[in-house]
């Protein structure tokens, strides 16, 4: 049995479904102890559960900062320390600059920027006891290029990538690297819910199938991988990146 994260304690928000749960199982298989964050306790724990001993399921807001104190707090009294964080958290509201509202856009980069940064700043002092750390930020390949009715959605995860760049320049000389993650269309309860809300639901699939080269949607488990792979030495060199996963999206 592979054991790439042997001894290596993580944090996962929005780790209840979709890509954070398949994170969180695939860091769990590789020999991690991991804390599971979500508002919906039942979610995480259930994959905690699943899991087994090295998870614990901790029910936070990550936009509250009192919040990510008693999170770090219970992580680093349960497992001793911190050496990876992966930002999952994230909404998306769907329309244009004129349909989008303000509460909409203030959620969106509460939680998707925001929440990220609070996180990833009480995040530092612990991996520098550590020796370093991998801070793993879940972006989108919608941070780099963009879409129609996205004008909420796509300006937050370009800050994602950004503010992604601008930590690991500041924070490499502590060993702590940080990167981004940016997924094109991942099979999802969001995604699901964005198809069920459709006019034509088989033809909205149809064209986001049709827009990935490779010919298929994401699987939370196509993250998963690339994941397991910035928690780990193997990514030692690699900081400041905005890594596409996107079966050819961008590329088009």
């Amino acid at each position: 049995m592979s054991e790439r994260l042997k001894g290596k304690v993580g944090i996962i928000t929005g780790a209840g479904s979709g890509i954070g749960r398949a994170c969180a199982i695939a860091v769990a298989k590789e020999g991690a102890r991991v804390a599971l964050i979500g508002r919906r306790k039942d979610r995480i724990e259930e994959v905690a559960h699943n899991i087994g001993e090295s998870a614990i399921a901790i029910a936070a807001d990550v936009s509250k900062t009192s919040e990510i104190n008693r999170l770090l707090e219970e992580t680093v009294k349960r497992f001793g320390g911190l050496d990876f964080l992966l930002n999952n958290a994230g909404v998306l509201h769907v329309g244009t600059s004129e349909q989008i509202t303000e509460e909409q856009w203030d959620e969106t980069f509460n939680v998707n920027v925001r929440g990220l940064w609070l996180l990833s700043r009480a995040a530092l002092p612990h991996m520098r006891k550590a020796g370093g750390g991998s801070i793993i930020n879940i972006a989108s390949v919608l941070g780099l290029v963009s879409a129609r009715n996205r004008a909420a959605y796509s300006p937050s995860k370009g800050a994602v990538i950004l503010l992604t760049k601008a930590m690991a320049v500041d924070h490499g000389h502590d060993k702590i690297r940080v990167n981004a993650i940016c997924p094109a269309f991942v099979e999802s309860e969001l995604t699901e819910r964005l198809i069920g809300q459709a006019a034509d639901a088989e033809a909205f699939r149809r064209d986001r199938v049709a827009a990935h080269p490779i010919g298929r949607v994401g699987r939370p488990e196509d993250i998963a991988g690339m994941a397991v792979y910035l928690a780990s030495d193997e990514s030692s060199w690699v900081t400041g990146s905005a890594m596409s996963v996107d079966g050819g999206f961008a590329a088009v």
